[in-house]
């Protein structure tokens, strides 16, 4: 069997690697004041090859309702904590199933609140608005701060302790006006393990000392350990929950929604002959395949985007759909559906 290679003349890979995940302040700032990728009209001359699979592979955010929503309650929790003193304030929780966008929510909240805080506040190179932190895989409330520490540019080495790291966290953050803490992956917290529990503790302290508005994130976080028990209790109490579900294809308003959101990524794509309103005439198809979730259906348009550029197509059929290899979530999905369902 002949070995499978890339074509030597096919140079489609950028030389530069795109960072996976911001892990400090000045790359969340240069991913912030980064143009995205400019759409120019589908007949512009200066579209390469190359152009249309780099555009096709970053393409649009996927603004949903859900994200809407969390906006208009991170505006709202602002101001409830613009001036609490004396007690933590108010958090929000964005929790949903794997795929749902909750991260994509957070970026998209961070980096929304960060230009905003940048026009009111110009010429400070100094101010931080926000912060991001990941829960660690193993988590303990010393690698939290470790994670906070390495987003503020603040120097840690292995002989510094949990408490000498969490005061100049604490310090730096009020020192450069932090707003808002954003923290990704709670779901994996379980404070019913002596680590979770610790590290459950440190977020209160955290909540206590620091004048920002925390913003969590995770996976089904109203069914995690994270919020079970007497230190569950007092986050849940502290937190206001925001679900970030798959959208639904079954009421007349929520056909106008999956539609609408169709149509917008159709009107981004860039494939020169792509007949309009395909995506939306396969609306029922696309959500059977995807059951809704956003990166089942950003990886579904945009692979079967990049298939017509490099078969020389230039436009999306339900063919071409129908031949892209979706995440395992989504596929035993639509199988089940399928069965439920002989007659689709």
């Amino acid at each position: 069997m002949a070995a499978v290679t890339f074509a030597a003349d096919d140079d489609f890979f950028d030389d530069e690697v795109v960072p996976a995940a911001v892990t400090n302040c000045v790359l969340w700032w240069a991913d912030v004041v980064r143009p995205r990728v400019i759409a120019l009209p589908v007949d512009d001359p200066s579209w390469t090859r190359k152009a249309l699979l780099d555009y096709h592979s970053e393409f649009v955010i996927l603004k949903t309702p859900a994200m809407d929503e969390a906006l208009t309650e991170l505006r709202r929790t602002l101001l409830v904590n613009n001036r609490q003193r004396y007690t933590a304030r108010r958090g929000v929780i964005v929790s949903g199933p794997p795929g749902a966008g909750k991260s994509t929510t957070l970026a998209e909240l961070a980096r929304s609140f960060e230009r905003s805080e940048r026009r009111r506040r110009p010429g400070r190179e100094e101010y931080m608005p926000v912060a991001f932190a990941s829960i660690p895989a193993r988590y303990t409330p010393k690698s939290l701060v470790q994670v906070l520490a390495r987003f503020a540019g603040i120097p840690v080495h292995d002989g510094m302790t949990e408490y000498t790291i969490t005061d100049a966290v604490c310090r730096v953050l009020c020192e450069r006006r932090t707003r808002v803490v954003f923290i990704d992956d709670v779901h994996l917290i379980n404070t019913r393990i002596q680590p979770g529990a610790d590290t459950s503790d440190q977020l209160k302290t955290l909540g206590e000392r620091l004048p920002v508005t925390f913003v969590l994130a995770g996976v089904d976080v109203e069914h995690s350990p994270l919020l079970t028990g007497p230190r569950g209790a007092q986050l849940a109490a502290r937190c206001k929950l925001l679900r970030t579900p798959p959208l639904l294809n079954g009421t007349p308003g929520q056909k106008t929604v999956w539609r609408n959101l169709l149509q917008g990524m159709e009107g981004a794509l860039r494939l020169a002959h792509h007949r309009p309103g395909t995506l939306v005439r396969h609306a029922d198809y696309i959500h059977l395949l995807t059951g809704g979730v956003m990166a089942s259906l950003s990886l579904l348009v945009r692979e079967a985007a990049i298939r017509s550029i490099l078969d020389g197509s230039f436009r999306i059929t339900k063919r071409l759909l129908s031949l892209v290899v979706l995440d395992v979530q989504a596929t035993n999905a639509t199988r089940a559906t399928r069965r439920r369902s002989p007659d689709r």
